[in-house]
């Protein structure tokens, strides 16, 4: 299956520039089973895995999917938690040639309906039951709507009477194939294409609504995976663990892509709880964990001296905002560095910061561009550059980038030109080779024709010692046109006043004109679906209700 928006002038590109290589992610297992066979690869609460044994099952599984007939690029759904046979599944999909589709455990029958019917999914990798819910008899459902999912596989042992039609134990169909010899130059032959063919599949968060089907070949995958292990420096004697799901950016991008490029250790947390996260921590002696914000808010929460930390070395927080008092506070309770970045998955990675950066750049910017990307900062109007030095809209191309909607040219279409370039829609600014972000170019705020990025604002006020958190956001007025509004959660205990705000800020040389001129104390954020991003929408509606009351 050829992706659909690469052009060849942008395939010589960036192979002559050395960014797309001919690689698959199972070539580093193969690799690393050759060079650290002994050492151990996988990990979860049940299994523990050599890479030599990873190369092994991952062999048996693809040949196994060969032999019941299933044919190159089919689609496949791996509903996993966090498990060793969840990532085998994932890269035995790659050997055999069927593109993965990995999603969240959450997913339920609205969400999978579209999945399996866009894709024609030919089989699905689940659990029979899991956090007591049954997966088995949700796709059983599926089956009988769709004709094509013939084939499910579980992660248990033992296939139940009430199983439909077509289902296998997917680990005693491994163990029993992987005692006998698998021709490799079977395997060989549905190689797939690292360029020329989609390998996998991802999903879009969303705000609302289905997420749309991302489709990626592996080398814009491996290109950006190279540059996370660069910036990050890992190596072999890493042992990186999955806090959040793997199916998502957060824990799989350090784990299940990264980590075997640069022959380090996995483990899964399948079941999150702060005292079990921080007890894996510790007797898997991790180095780097990859988790949301909420991970982080949850473990503070418990007594971390209780814990030897002393092994990690740095966090991955992706997925939802962090704010900088929780960043602080993690970075003192584990004595590791937080790493953040920019990154979407409609439109690929940006950018990073090195472990070993500054705070104060780890903390307000996302880094330097990853190798090969290409950068303009734009007018609001996106047709000219803004001066250098200034402020502008995000719009970058570069080997990152997927290839675009699943089979979807006119979708692709609204978010990369046929150059390839496209846009987050983030305002910001060059300072110390890093990128700052200023704001959302629809979240700007022109009061009487001065610009004011709530990013900057809230940057400096998340200083202040009162604030645990806060978001700036415009509302309508009159004379100016827009006014700015900063919503502020007060760190436990302590009460923060206008008055306060204004003479903090003042204090921070910032211009009068930006400048909050209304103050609102809440005790919680309103996220956007499940991201834990602000939903500003919601507080620019409050607000301007408020302002139109006269409240």
């Amino acid at each position: 299956m050829k992706p659909i928006r690469y052009t060849k002038e942008m395939v010589d590109e960036f192979v002559k520039d050395g960014y797309w290589t001919n690689e698959l992610f199972y070539d580093f297992y193969e690799r690393n089973a050759r060079e650290y066979g002994d050492r151990e690869a996988l990990v979860d609460s049940k299994y523990r895995v050599t890479w030599a044994e990873a190369k092994q099952l991952v062999d048996a599984m693809a040949i196994s999917w060969v032999e019941f007939g299933i044919p190159k690029h089919s689609r496949i759904i791996i509903q996993s938690p966090n498990s060793v046979y969840g990532f085998l599944a994932r890269i035995a999909s790659e050997r055999a040639g069927i593109i993965s589709l990995t999603v969240y455990p959450y997913l339920r029958q609205r969400e999978l309906e579209y999945m399996v019917e866009r894709t024609e999914a030919t089989a699905v990798v689940i659990p029979h039951i899991y956090r007591k819910f049954d997966y088995m008899e949700m796709y059983k459902g599926l089956q009988g709507q769709f004709p094509h999912l013939k084939y499910i596989f579980l992660f248990d042992d033992v296939v139940p009477d009430s199983a439909p039609e077509g289902t296998y134990s997917l680990t005693k169909m491994v163990r029993e194939r992987a005692e006998k010899p698998v021709d490799e130059s079977v395997l060989a032959e549905r190689r797939l294409d690292p360029i020329g063919n989609v390998a996998l599949l991802t999903t879009t968060s969303g705000t609302t609504g289905i997420p749309k089907l991302v489709e990626w070949p592996t080398a814009s995958r491996v290109c950006t995976s190279k540059g996370r292990v660069d910036i990050w420096g890992l190596n072999k004697d890493d042992i990186t663990m999955a806090i959040a799901p793997h199916a998502g950016g957060a824990a799989g991008t350090l784990t299940y892509f990264a980590a075997p490029i640069a022959g380090a250790k996995t483990v899964m947390l399948e079941e999150f709880t702060p005292e079990g996260a921080l007890a894996l921590i510790e007797k898997e002696k991790a180095t780097a964990i990859g988790v949301v914000p909420t991970h982080l808010v949850r473990m503070l929460e418990v007594d971390t001296s209780k814990y030897d930390l002393s092994s990690l070395r740095f966090i991955r927080s992706a997925g939802g905002y962090l704010s900088p008092q929780v960043a602080e506070e993690a970075e003192e309770a584990f004595g590791a560095s937080i790493t953040s970045d920019l990154g979407t998955q409609d439109m690929g990675s940006v950018s990073g910061c090195r472990v070993d950066d500054s705070k104060d750049l780890r903390r307000r910017t996302v880094g330097r561009m990853l190798p090969g990307n290409k950068v303009r900062l734009m007018d609001e109007e996106g047709k000219n550059e803004v001066p250098d030095g200034e402020p502008g809209i995000l719009y970058f191309r570069g080997p990152h980038a997927p290839a675009g909607y699943y089979r979807d040219e006119e979708l692709t279409a609204t978010v990369f030109d046929p150059g390839g370039w496209t846009s987050t829609g983030d305002i910001v600014k060059f300072d110390q080779e890093c990128l700052w972000i200023l704001g959302r170019s629809k979240d700007m705020i022109i009061r009487g024709g001065q610009n004011i990025y709530p990013a900057e604002v809230e940057g400096l006020l998340n200083d202040h010692p009162k604030v645990a958190s806060v978001a700036i956001v415009g509302y309508p007025d009159r004379a100016m046109g827009e006014r700015c509004c900063a919503y502020v959660i007060p760190k436990q205990g302590q009460e923060f006043t206008f008055e306060e705000m204004v003479e903090f800020l003042k204090g921070k040389q910032l211009a009068m004109f930006k400048l909050p001129e209304r103050l609102e104390i809440v005790s919680e954020f309103p996220a956007v679906g499940d991201s834990g991003k602000v939903n500003k929408e919601t507080l620019k509606k409050d607000i301007a209700e408020k302002v139109g009351a006269g409240k």
